[in-house]
């Protein structure tokens, strides 16, 4: 390999790019850029049906370039302009799952080193012959966690990052608002002394949405113990479940604020505001966790050790099963009054 000030231009293939699936991976990008100093970032990444900020939430990227299978002219399109990058380093992670395509993209880029994996566990990586440096992992089997096994993938060519420098890159991934925040909870919240509590109640897939009569009854045994503020936070598919939270917050004239349209500076913003923020498996509990809020993150059996946010004050429920539903209120107020009580 050249002396990292040599290399030029780097290539990470990731087909799955949610936003969790970013954020989780900026740690692996910080440790490239910290080896390679002079190196320019490249994502590939599969289209998605609604815009990710890619650069956004990723501070280390200089682009995005997104593989648009919709038709031959764009896919031809995109691989020449990868050609023309002349990439020194092409990376294929793999830590959610081995695809062949990410494969090939990486291949086709003209990537000289490539490095990825060469099986997962008992999952043999069949395109591994297409990659130069490559390891076995345990992952599953010893529930590492995403960002560990991002950045296990890119310490195969010497790229580490300490806790302490894991903990920074995230908490400076996504930048805050923070004067549209403090003109917002000013505005919405006359008593700023109150304790202010987020939730985020729907989430993109329902097998991880905690439901509404839950969070609820969690309210409300909360309020029962400290006088507090409530912002609601929820994405374009969560009309159902506000909907129902709206409706029992009113009959109890219980006082509370939803928003739906914050942009993702503003989003972070308020949230590194809050006192606490309770959220299911989703988008918005991986953009919390960029911030210094204290969170409470609910998760189905087996999804925690792989996917909570990162920090010493990011904790997390978890039910015995694959069901949602077997976490019960009282888990979760027990660990929001330790939180709320060590505040006060």
């Amino acid at each position: 390999m050249s002396r990292p000030e040599k290399v030029k231009n780097i290539l990470v293939v990731r087909q799955h790019n949610q936003i969790g699936d970013i954020i989780v991976s900026v740690p692996m990008f910080a440790a490239l850029k910290k080896k390679f100093p002079n190196a320019s970032l490249a994502l590939a990444a599969a289209q998605t049906n609604y815009p990710v900020p890619f650069l956004k939430i990723n501070p280390y990227l200089s682009e995005a370039i997104v593989f648009d299978r919709s038709s031959l002219i764009n896919v031809i399109k995109f691989f020449i302009k990868l050609r023309k990058t002349k990439f020194d380093i092409g990376i294929v992670p793999s830590t959610i799952k081995i695809s062949r395509t990410s494969h090939l993209i990486n291949y086709l880029s003209g990537a000289k080193i490539r490095i990825g994996v060469r099986s997962v566990g008992s999952v043999s990586n069949k395109s591994s012959r297409l990659l130069n440096i490559k390891s076995d992992y345990e992952w599953i089997k010893n529930n590492i966690h995403q960002i560990k096994r991002n950045l296990d993938v890119v310490q195969q060519i010497g790229c580490f990052l300490s806790e302490e420098e894991i903990n920074d890159c995230l908490q400076s991934s996504i930048q805050r608002n923070l004067p549209f925040a403090e003109k917002f909870i000013h505005n919405q919240y006359k008593n700023r002394n109150k304790p202010l509590i987020g939730i985020h109640v729907g989430a993109g897939q329902k097998k991880n949405i905690w439901p509404a009569l839950n969070y609820f009854q969690l309210i409300e045994k909360l309020l029962e113990k400290f006088a507090l503020n409530l912002l609601i936070t929820c994405g374009p598919l969560d009309s159902e479940i506000v909907e129902k939270l709206s409706h029992k917050f009113k009959k109890l004239k219980i006082k509370y604020v939803v928003e739906k349209e914050f942009e993702l500076n503003d989003l972070t913003g308020i949230i590194s505001k809050m006192d606490l923020f309770i959220t299911n498996n989703t988008g918005t509990m991986h953009i919390a966790g960029t911030t210094g809020v204290n969170m409470i993150s609910l998760f189905t059996e087996a999804e925690a050790a792989e996917w909570n946010p990162y920090g010493e004050n990011k904790f997390y429920v978890q039910s015995k099963t694959d069901n949602i539903n077997d976490i019960s209120v009282n888990e979760v107020l027990e660990l929001a009054l330790k939180i709320l009580n060590k505040q006060n």
